[in-house]
């Protein structure tokens, strides 16, 4: 199941204004093009900021994110229709051969128990084309980014048109090995009503994923570092062989 700043019709209503600054996919956006790609396959889209900007630029689009109330905010959206949304995952997509697979933001650390990135894994490789390219980021688990999440530097108020002031932050509940809990607070102004949402992301070594990637058949062509996170994370390029 979704978290619930995912899936709860309030917090995803939300979610656009919270996270405004989506600057991070003008990388991914620039991948396509550098690819080639005509047809993509945007695994947790959620409210479909990304799926829409690949749209508008022309390219064959599907959006899958197993959170209902995200793919209704991004159905509601302008030029919504031109994507293809599937209210799902990457284990189980219906036939499609993609160019290029992504996994932004946070996608690929919040699939966290093993059995589901293996199967998230399976999932992508059948679906793209024979040269297809899956391309995903996650962050270096050695630069401990949660030391950073915690009220102080976390707490804004946003004015959101239609709903009011929102007041929210996010802090650490608890690291355990290579999973991270953190915990969204949103208070809404214009009824007083404060609501969390729970999430664990699972911080993977460079070696791990390459293994794992390996083991699925992928060939790991490269492994980027992120221009919006300079040294703190890895973008891994991984293709299915031709």
């Amino acid at each position: 199941m979704a978290d619930p700043i995912f899936e709860h019709p309030r917090l995803a209503a939300i979610y656009d204004a919270l996270d405004s600054d989506r600057s991070d996919l003008d990388v991914y956006v620039a991948i396509a093009e550098e690819l080639g790609a005509r047809r993509v396959l945007d695994v947790g889209c959620g409210t479909g900021t990304f799926a829409q900007l690949l749209a508008d630029r022309g390219l064959e689009v599907t959006g899958v994110d197993p959170a209902r109330a995200s793919l209704d905010v991004a159905r509601a959206k302008p030029g919504s229709e031109r994507v293809r949304w599937i209210c799902g995952d990457a284990k189980a997509l219906p036939a499609m051969q993609v160019d290029l697979a992504t996994m932004t933001g946070n996608v690929a650390q919040a699939i966290v128990e093993p059995s589901d990135w293996e199967g998230t894994l399976r999932g992508v490789y059948d679906a793209l084309r024979p040269g297809g390219h899956l391309v995903f980021e996650t962050r270096d688990p050695a630069k401990r980014a949660w030391r950073d999440w915690n009220p102080a530097a976390s707490h804004k108020i946003t004015e959101i048109e239609g709903v009011g002031a929102v007041e929210s932050w996010v802090d650490v509940v608890e690291v355990i090995g290579p999973l991270v809990t953190f915990r969204w607070v949103v208070v809404f102004a214009s009824d007083e009503q404060l609501m969390a949402s729970d999430s664990t992301l699972r911080f993977r070594e460079r070696d791990e994923i390459e293994t794992a990637l390996v083991a699925h058949g992928y060939a790991v062509k490269e492994v980027r570092g992120a221009p919006d996170r300079p040294g703190r994370e890895f973008v891994f390029f991984a293709q299915r062989p031709g």
